[in-house]
């Protein structure tokens, strides 16, 4: 696989497009998105497309889209890299679990912080590490960023 985050956002697939695609092998999907507050929106949208496709995997819904959101939203506020960077999102679906994992540019790892009450951010980490089964973090096969990926489990039960 090319490392495509360094591509300008106006050239290669608009966003409309991604919609439109359909999971290239059973039980994955993965896309390139711009570095763009608008892209946690357009991520929940990739994951309801892809799990709409699939059989028992409405449980992830809901706690799937709340941690997708999460980790874009990061890798776009968080994420210290050059203008036109990408963020890449895959989806897999593997023994019952979700895996939903983020992709971007920067070397720095998230950090699960303790917001105070009145706080208005920094509690996505706190979200992910509450509502996945397991999450973690590790570097980008080529050497550029990092890929933070989390498990989520069925809303019926708790996998922990």
């Amino acid at each position: 696989m090319h490392d495509l985050s360094d591509l300008p956002c106006s050239e290669g697939i608009t966003v409309p497009e991604w919609l439109d695609r359909a999971p290239t092998v059973l039980g994955e999907y993965s896309a390139w998105l711009p570095r763009h507050r608008k892209s946690a929106g357009t991520a929940r949208a990739l994951l309801r497309v892809f799990l709409a496709d699939m059989e028992s995997t409405e449980l992830f819904a809901d706690v799937g889209e709340l941690v997708v959101t999460e980790l874009v939203g990061n890798a776009v506020r968080h994420a210290r890299t050059t203008p036109g960077r990408l963020i890449f999102v895959r989806f897999e679906v593997q023994s019952g679990l979700l895996r939903i994992e983020v992709h971007d540019a920067s070397g720095e790892r998230p950090t699960v912080r303790a917001a105070g009450v009145d706080d208005e951010a920094g509690r996505g980490m706190w979200l992910v590490d509450q509502l996945s089964v397991r999450w973690g973090c590790c570097p980008r096969a080529g050497g550029v960023g990092k890929a933070v990926w989390a498990l989520v489990g069925p809303a019926d039960g708790d996998a922990r």
